[in-house]
């Protein structure tokens, strides 16, 4: 509790933006697969091609974002775009049908996440000191799972009472709001020891750091591979749980991470960051395996969801802490960008195909060759 409560204040503003907002996107994340299954002829194909169109558009914005925040020293602007975008894009998926006008706003609510992802990890890992950075990034994704919690359960009980899809993404609106206004206060003096006042840092690829590219190209591996929640809650779905349990299972899935992450994340601040991100890697293998070998039933899906929860919490805020142990500290905004950029490429043709393996092939077919090439980028990582 000492080390929790020792952290600075800036840790628990973005912890708090980061509640908010994730409370808003997951209370209608796990019912978008349904959304789209119910609007769309197409739902699972078209679910890959808008989720991975949306995050590459996002990825692109990255580097420039990071590149911004190394110049300036200012993450509050890109972060209030950031947020305000899917504040308001979110609500109106519930006005339109037509699947091209759904991915404009899956493409700005993603935006928005580009704007602002790089330069608040950036922030973030300027905040604290290196020897904590694991700890630090792990209590933030711990408050994006508590949001992943909150959201679930107040949409169940929003579609228990009778509330309809539709009404559920207006309601998000509130939480929207309410994030933007709290990214309004938040103060930026801890970034000054990381962040440099030079227009002259390169943001080329080759002036990267090799120790740093390396991981960049596995990690971009690893991404490509990576399958989307979304499709894992259409697997939930074949093995037999419901519509009015979907939100149940993803808030159970998100509560566990929120409780594992910063324990997790902290061994990896006492072992090797990198290390530890290529066990949690290990760790997805097994579940891609799983979902793809394993025939779905309520148990074998509630069991790979545990698995997976446990995956997230060790590595997801600890693969940013390697960013920021391997990136030159004046220019820790554009190898945060640089991070974004290349998942988020490598997400597009990845969700795409794996949405078109599922349509055309199986299921099973899917998993067993997002697993193989997963292992691929973990043996790659393994070789550094």
């Amino acid at each position: 509790m000492r080390t929790y409560f020792g952290l600075p204040q800036t840790v628990f503003i973005l912890g708090a933006i980061s509640f908010l907002n994730d409370a808003a996107s997951d209370a209608v994340y796990p019912l978008l697969p349904l959304f789209f299954a119910a609007t769309f002829a197409s739902g699972s194909q078209l679910l890959g091609l808008i989720e991975g169109a949306a995050n590459a558009t996002a990825a692109l914005m990255q580097l420039v974002s990071g590149r911004l925040y190394d110049k300036t020293q200012r993450a509050k602007p890109w972060m209030v775009i950031g947020y305000a975008l899917p504040a308001f894009s979110r609500p109106l998926l519930a006005v339109f049908s037509l699947w091209p006008i759904i991915l404009a706003l899956r493409v700005l609510d993603r935006v928005g996440k580009g704007l602002r992802s790089a330069p608040r990890d950036a922030l973030l890992a300027a905040s604290v000191s290196p020897e904590k950075h694991g700890y630090a990034f792990g209590v933030h994704r711990s408050a994006d799972h508590a949001g992943a919690v909150v959201g679930p359960l107040v949409a169940a009980a929003l579609i228990a009472s009778g509330w309809s899809i539709r009404e559920v993404l207006i309601a998000t609106l509130v939480p929207g709001v309410l994030c933007v206004l709290l990214t309004l206060i938040v103060k930026e003096q801890g970034a000054a020891s990381f962040a440099s006042k030079s227009s002259a840092i390169d943001w080329r690829w080759a002036t990267l750091p090799e120790p740093l590219k390396r991981y960049l190209i596995a990690t971009s591996l690893f991404a490509l591979a990576q399958v989307s929640n979304m499709f894992m809650i259409l697997r939930a779905k074949d093995g037999g749980i419901t519509d009015a349990q979907i939100p149940l299972l993803w808030a159970a899935f998100s509560a566990l991470a929120m409780i594992l992450s910063p324990k997790l994340s902290a061994f990896g601040d006492k072992v090797s960051h990198l290390r530890w991100v290529n066990i949690g890697r290990i760790g997805y293998v097994i579940i891609a395996f799983g979902f793809a070998l394993i025939p779905p039933t309520i148990a074998s899906i509630i069991v790979l969801f545990a698995i997976q929860a446990v995956f997230v919490a060790a590595s997801e805020g600890v693969e940013k802490a390697v960013v920021a142990e391997l990136a030159p500290k004046e220019s820790l905004g554009t190898a945060f960008g640089w991070f974004h950029l290349l998942r988020g490429l490598a997400i597009l043709p990845g969700t795409a195909a794996f949405g078109v393996l599922w349509s055309h092939t199986s299921p099973m077919l899917a998993f067993s060759a997002s697993a193989l090439v997963a292992a691929l980028a973990v043996a790659m990582l393994m070789r550094r």
